[in-house]
């Protein structure tokens, strides 16, 4: 398998504070890791394009951009909500995050990649059509989903998101559209505080009680997201990448381990293989532990590019061998 890394250099330039947990000590965690055991290097690496207004207002209206332009700082912060935060480089790097998801795309679709990872932020599954919250500027993944559908003529999309916060602005964006089918799962009831029920019926949700362990989880993911997945048959799988339902992560109360990552990314290249050509592009959401988010966000990787995990096990977890069922 070629698996992309896209990033950029310029993606720590975006800073809310010194005690923000949206930090970019987070891509420092992942790269480091990630080299530490010879992934990265395992990788094709590129660097973020920046998007274009064109390919935004795919998903934001131009009015939306304006105003967001209009709210960056010459110095210093200013704030959209109580955790969102921009300083005058802060929308630049928002737009190289969306941009890397375009450029993934194009990737697998003229057969340079197989799939890839997005090690980007800002995050961008919180953002609405016309509303930036939670971290989020602009929506990286609902951005990407567009571009696919306009650039490629695509009918059948799928959007997977295991962040331990429900995607409020994936769902805000693309509700009731049967083209896109949208399989989050998050911890219930919590942040945002909107969308957790959705009455769409393109969305199917996961909803997790604090404590969730990995057992729960995987059947969890298995009993509502494979049925959905197998009707859809999507063309295209698209993966909000969220690390922070790690047992160790300070954000929230799920419980799960590094595996569970490598689980799921498997499970989502399995359901590639057997609809999408293998076509699978991931961008980084959560994740706000640095140590436990360089290990996940590494399982995942790893799994991207086909490579054994190594280590055993969680016990009492259960595996998904089954393959999917074409047809």
């Amino acid at each position: 398998m070629i698996t992309s890394f896209i990033t950029h250099p310029h993606c720590v330039l975006h800073n809310m504070g010194p005690e923000h947990p949206e930090s970019p000590k987070r891509l420092d965690a992942i790269h480091a890791r990630l080299a530490l055991e010879g992934i990265l290097q395992q990788t094709m690496q590129s660097e973020a394009k920046s998007v274009t207004d064109e390919q935004l207002m795919l998903v934001h209206p131009q009015r939306h951009l304006r105003s967001l332009d209009k709210c960056v700082p010459c110095h210093g912060l200013t704030n959209l909500d109580n955790d969102t935060f921009m300083n005058p480089d802060s929308l630049k790097v928002a737009r190289l995050a969306s941009g890397a998801v375009v450029r993934g795309i194009d990737q697998v679709f003229r057969h340079q990649a197989d799939n890839v990872f997005c090690a980007v932020r800002p995050p961008g599954h919180h953002a609405e059509a016309t509303e930036a919250m939670g971290f989020c500027f602009y929506n990286n993944v609902a951005v990407g989903a567009a571009h696919a559908r306009a650039k490629y003529g695509l009918k059948r999309i799928a959007i997977l998101d295991f962040d331990v916060h429900q995607c409020n602005g994936t769902i805000d964006i693309f509700a009731n559209d049967p083209d896109i089918l949208i399989c989050t799962s998050y911890q219930y009831p919590f942040y945002p505080w909107r969308y957790l029920r959705p009455e769409a019926d393109n969305v199917v949700c996961t909803p997790l009680d604090a404590g969730c362990d990995s057992r729960t989880f995987r059947h969890a993911i298995e009993r509502d997201w494979l049925p959905a997945l197998q009707a859809h048959k999507p063309e295209l799988i698209l993966v909000s990448a969220g690390f922070d339902a790690h047992r160790e992560d300070p954000m929230a109360d799920i419980c799960l381990e590094d595996e569970d990552y490598y689980w799921i990314t498997n499970l989502a290249m399995d359901v590639a293989r057997g609809y999408a050509g293998h076509r699978l592009v991931s961008v980084l959401e959560g994740g706000y532990n640095p140590e436990a988010l360089g290990r996940s966000a590494t399982a995942h990787v790893k799994a991207l590019l086909g490579l054994p995990y190594h280590e055993k096990q969680s016990e009492g977890a259960c595996r998904y061998d089954a393959p999917i069922a074409k047809g």
